[in-house]
């Protein structure tokens, strides 16, 4: 029986996500309007009954699903890709060689099969809507649970990064000044973040996702600035691009792949853009076409910041660049600005779920409130360790490692075979057996590099 059967007063899909331009991943997911779903029953082609897990699923404000043209899909896919991994390209060029580029090129090329993957696992099963249901659709509850924990580790990952880069920044754009307070044994930059993070903890509290959507829209620009004003200083600058690049540093590569892992983190909304497009037999072309530009994109910044600064590149690319320029200081502003409006957007889909946890019984202000205090408390939490941990490269390396190469590698070539076994071809069956092997080799091996970097950057700290 392969008919469907949905009991559901309003299950609607993730939109037109024209009105997002998502910079972080996780953002473009809930930078929408959220609908409440009742019970959806599928009975599927074996004849039995399964009941998907009450969820939460998306629709745009202001469009309906499945009209996202080519164009748009590219540009969305695109905004999602670049991020705050954009900013560490060049320092993991020139730690781990120019050739370390094959690595970038190889793994946008395998991220770019395995975006097509998720749409081949989407069209098994036309209830999947997202990446937790693929997860559901492959293993069951475990695997929904299993693809959950490792979307909301990026999150809270992603979050710590985004605070440690908000803190680097911040010592650069004020530098020279000194606050001492008496009763906080706090370093200026220290306080400088925790002010910034306070400016920013009333955007947790919002319950109008319209208004997140344009915060969203805020990170993008940033992150376009960024990009254009590390070009600025190259042409205009006064900084020559002579700086030679080592061929090879094959101790650094676990750790830099990690960071070249982290650049390419997207995955979990495919699933969500796919269902939004209008025709989503193009989904493939629009991955090829998205990964080929922010690929070029990251090997050109990536060439261009070694060949700029060489073994003096900073892990934030705006860190080396020359102080008193103007383009710095708007690069500068754009890297503060940018975790600020990462907050909310990232909480989301965890303020979702809390919000839907919650008794029926209580007040919507209760749950509000709720809401607020837990998602505060969290957001303290991620300070505390930014503070403590301020070590930008191992922290990003870290989650790119034990975290995006299993999102981006590993799980979607798991999760296809498992659903399409009998269909796949072997060839098809090798290569995704050596994505899966590489992924894991990456992931292992980048995740000891990146732990013990850390641990050593932490015991070098408190030995001073």
């Amino acid at each position: 029986m392969g008919e469907l059967v949905n009991k559901c007063s309003t299950c609607l899909e993730l939109g037109h996500l024209n009105q997002m331009a998502t910079q972080t991943v996780h953002g473009a997911q809930f930078a929408a309007r959220v609908s409440n779903c009742e019970t959806c029953v599928e009975i599927n082609k074996k004849g039995k009954c399964r009941e998907k897990n009450k969820g939460v699923v998306l629709e745009s404000d202001y469009h309906k699903s499945e009209n996202s043209s080519f164009v748009h899909s590219v540009i969305n896919m695109v905004g999602m890709l670049i991020g705050l991994g954009q900013l560490s390209t060049p320092y993991a060029l020139e730690k781990g060689g120019w050739s370390s580029a094959f690595i970038l090129v190889g793994l946008g090329m395998a991220c770019a099969y395995t975006s097509y993957l998720l749409g081949k696992c989407l069209q098994e099963d036309s209830t999947s809507k997202n990446y937790q249901d693929i997860g559901e659709q492959a293993f069951g509850r475990r695997g929904r649970i299993i693809a959950s924990t490792f979307i909301y580790l990026e999150i809270f990952f992603a979050l710590v990064s985004y605070t440690i880069s908000l803190s680097d920044n911040l010592s650069l754009v004020f530098a020279g000044t000194r606050i001492e307070l008496p009763w906080l044994h706090l370093s200026t930059t220290q306080i400088l973040t925790v002010i910034a993070v306070i400016v920013a903890l009333p955007s947790i509290w919002l319950r109008d996702l319209s208004s997140i959507s344009f915060l969203s829209f805020g990170g993008i620009i940033m992150s376009l600035l960024i990009f254009s004003t590390v070009g600025s200083i190259a042409v205009f600058g006064g900084v020559k691009a002579n700086k030679s690049i080592p061929v090879l540093h094959l101790s650094k590569i676990p750790e830099i792949s990690g960071l070249y892992l982290f650049s390419y983190a997207g995955h979990i909304v495919f699933p969500n853009l796919y269902k939004a497009m209008k025709d989503p037999s193009k989904f493939t072309k629009v991955s090829i076409t998205s990964f080929a530009l922010v690929t070029a994109l990251y090997s050109a910044l990536s060439f261009l910041g070694a060949k700029l600064f060489g073994p003096s590149v900073s892990s934030q690319i705006t860190l080396s660049m020359p102080p008193h320029h103007i383009a710095t200081k708007i690069a500068l502003w754009a890297t503060i600005l940018t975790p600020m409006t990462k907050y909310a957007l990232e909480f989301a889909p965890f303020a979702v779920q809390l919000e839907h946890s919650l008794p029926p019984s209580m007040s919507s202000r209760t749950k509000t409130l709720v809401r607020g205090a837990i998602g505060s408390t969290l957001l303290l939490l991620i300070l505390v360790l930014a503070l403590s941990l301020p070590y930008f490269e191992h922290v990003l390396g870290l989650t790119g490692s034990l975290v995006s190469s299993f999102i981006c590698l590993v799980f979607p070539c798991v999760f296809y075979l498992k659903i399409c076994w009998r269909r796949v071809g072997i060839a098809a069956k090798v290569l995704n057996v050596m994505i899966i092997v590489v992924g894991g080799v990456f992931g292992i091996t980048g995740t000891v590099s990146s732990s013990r970097s850390l641990i050593e950057s932490i015991q070098r700290a408190h030995s001073r």
